[in-house]
């Protein structure tokens, strides 16, 4: 057998399915074998590969091993001459497994082969050559000299960048996206090593080829997509720790103590400088416009209080600003947070909204408070209006300096062109429609050169590059269908339009998958199910979990005798106040992969109506409860429902 391709797969299954698609592509008249190791998944994936790709070898782990381990596992099994170790956030070319053969086959001194990776948007990746990350080496790229003299043959050696990207070159070390192996060279080397849980091992693997006798080259004749970091979902923090731990790791394991020891003192200030400016950027991101806004709150009341004594001749005790003020600008907060004031884009129709319901909440309890805690209801009204219009002008402010727009979710409304046939194309668009994205123009482009009918298609893909500029389009969808793999690379790197995103259509499927920057890789559109998942319902649906919890916890004496089980109740009420559960989830059956993840629910939508319903009818009362979340919903199915609290 002449390649063994090895995947290994933890809950990126849309990502997996389009890799999947190109790898079976790129393996046609070639003898190999694809395995694919998940490492124990909950997003369906499983599941997916047994459906669609039964001709996959799975190895199904019961717990997430790590991604050596995982690798190692498949290697084992197979008979592969070459090992293609491949991430499952990537998009090979129809040609790239043979161009990677012929390479090696006629260069026996090759160990490993790495290829062109571009990311989502068509941009080379620096990461595709690499050099070894010596204590020297990895100061300048902890620096930042390595990004200021990039090809400097010194400064620049971290990614090479002193070698021509579209030239075939001798290189250190290869990314652990793709890695093409000779077999026989594990087979002297040996193979990952384990002790990397995630991170360094490619860095360690290529060392070992090297150190073996055996070259490592890169060779750009291909390409592959990587969407970088999404198999992985890497937290800033966390990525920062676990990546340089790896790399303190393979120090302490290849070079001299001394050397060793100077690299994990860089690197550990590395990880401490880069962790703690990450901590404070994430809090800043989180807290500042609230701790404005609550600093303009309280600043507005001070004077308006004054300025009302002076008017009306009542003066009031200083507990009203220490105390009353307080709980004022945190009833506003509280409920703009609810009303998703705070969610970008910052929409002033939300922070509003908020507003007006936390006065209501104000007014509400002042009504129930004694005489001598009852302040002035004009000055909180007066309150609440300078808190609206202060609101109002923070984020017109904030959205002219960051959208140049007052109202940003107009920006929001997308210009899209689908690159693909009439039918594939009309599809696609129906996708789009069910989909939560918002669209003003939505054109077809003829993947050919053939004439077109103009009643149904915008242009051709021979003048795509203008049509983009013509119709102002901020977003291409590719249909994997009817354009290959090689094609659709084409094009992204020739229209190389920095502020335009694309994304790829697999055949038969119901989502849209892409890249739209190096901050967010891996966006993608599945078919109406966002609803439940977007932040503000998120919140919503967590608060309500935990008010439903707090009302059976007040009710428990009586509720522990009328639900079917009491000792279940109390189980269900610690494990949604703990994030274990929620109130309401999905019904539970075994196809609901593709729906937005929930904790498991203590009822289902189908509960009110009191029987057990076929399995189809099931997964659609699931996809419409995703599709359509309201609060209403939940309280609906808990009021009808409510003797199965206490359900197992």
């Amino acid at each position: 057998m002449k390649l063994t391709v090895v995947i290994v797969n933890y809950n990126v299954r849309h990502f997996l399915d389009q890799c999947l698609q190109s790898v079976f592509r790129s393996l046609k008249n070639i003898e190999g074998e694809v395995f694919v190791v998940d490492n124990h998944s909950v997003d369906g994936s499983v599941e997916m590969l047994k459906e669609q790709f039964p001709q996959v070898k799975l190895i199904d782990n019961k717990d997430n091993v790590g991604f050596s381990k995982a690798n190692n596992q498949a290697i084992k099994e197979s008979k592969g001459e070459y090992i293609l170790l491949l991430n499952p956030d990537t998009v090979v070319e129809e040609d790239t497994f043979q161009v990677c053969i012929d390479f090696m086959d006629a260069h026996n001194d090759a160990g490993a082969l790495g290829v062109k990776l571009i990311d989502g948007k068509g941009v080379f990746l620096p990461e595709s050559k690499r050099g070894l990350p010596t204590p020297e080496v990895a100061f300048y790229k902890i620096s930042g000299l390595s990004k200021i003299f990039p090809k400097s043959k010194r400064l620049g050696k971290y990614h090479l960048g002193y070698l021509p990207e579209n030239e075939t070159n001798e290189i250190e070390i290869l990314s652990g996206a793709f890695m093409f192996i000779r077999k026989a060279a594990l087979d002297k080397t040996g193979l990952l090593d384990e002790t990397f849980f995630m991170y360094g091992e490619d860095i360690d693997l290529s060392y070992r080829i090297t150190q073996s006798g055996y070259k490592i080259y890169y060779h750009p004749k291909t390409r592959v997509i990587h969407y970088r970091g999404e198999s992985t979902k890497k937290s800033s923090v966390n990525y920062v720790f676990v990546f340089y731990q790896a790399m303190i790791i393979f120090a302490n394991k290849h070079f001299m103590p001394g050397r060793a020891r100077l690299f994990s003192l860089i690197i550990k200030l590395a990880v401490y400088l880069r962790a703690g400016l990450s901590v404070v950027k994430r809090i800043i991101e989180k807290i500042w416009l609230p701790v404005i806004e609550s600093a303009v709150f309280f600043m507005g009341m001070y004077f308006l209080k004054d300025y009302w004594a002076l008017k009306s001749g009542i003066y009031y005790p200083y507990a009203f600003i220490r105390i009353a003020v307080p709980l004022y600008i945190f009833s506003w907060i509280i409920s703009s947070w609810l009303n998703g004031a705070y969610d970008k884009p910052l929409k002033l129709i939300r922070s509003l909204r908020g507003i007006v319901v936390g006065t209501v909440i104000i007014l509400l309890v002042y009504a129930l408070l004694d005489e001598q805690y009852r302040y002035s209801r004009f000055l909180t009204l007066i309150g609440a209006g300078w808190a609206a219009i202060s609101a109002t002008a923070i984020r017109i402010i904030a959205n002219l300096i960051s959208y140049k727009s007052i109202f940003p979710d107009t920006l929001e409304m997308k210009r899209i062109l689908i690159v693909g046939e009439k039918n594939e194309a009309e599809r696609v668009a129906t996708l789009l429609n069910q989909s939560p994205v918002k669209t003003s123009f939505v054109g077809f482009i003829k993947p050919d050169k053939l004439q077109i009918d103009r009643d149904l298609y915008t242009g051709s893909i021979e003048n795509l590059k203008e049509m983009v500029e013509i119709f102002k389009i901020n977003e291409l969808i590719f249909c994997g269908k009817d354009l290959s793999s090689a094609q659709i690379m084409d094009q992204m790197m020739m229209i190389n339009h920095p502020e335009l995103e694309y994304k790829i259509a697999p055949p038969e499927s119901l989502y849209i998958i892409g890249s739209n920057s190096i901050e967010a890789h891996g966006d993608l559109y599945t078919v109406g199910l966002n609803a439940v998942d977007k932040p503000t319902n998120k919140r919503k649906k967590r608060v309500l979990d935990i008010a439903i919890s707090i009302a059976l916890l007040i009710l428990l004496p009586m509720m522990y005798f009328i639900v079917i089980s009491g000792s279940g109740l109390i189980k269900n009420i610690l494990r949604v106040l703990s994030g274990q559960s929620t109130w309401v989830g999905y019904v539970p059956i075994d196809k609901t992969h593709g729906l937005p993840n929930l904790r498991k629910g203590v009822l289902h939508p189908l509960d009110p109506f009191g029987e057990k319903l076929n399995p189809n009818f099931a997964f659609q009362a699931n996809l419409l409860y995703a599709k359509d979340y309201k609060i209403q919903q939940d309280l609906n199915i808990i009021s009808s429902s409510w003797r199965n609290l206490g359900r197992h």
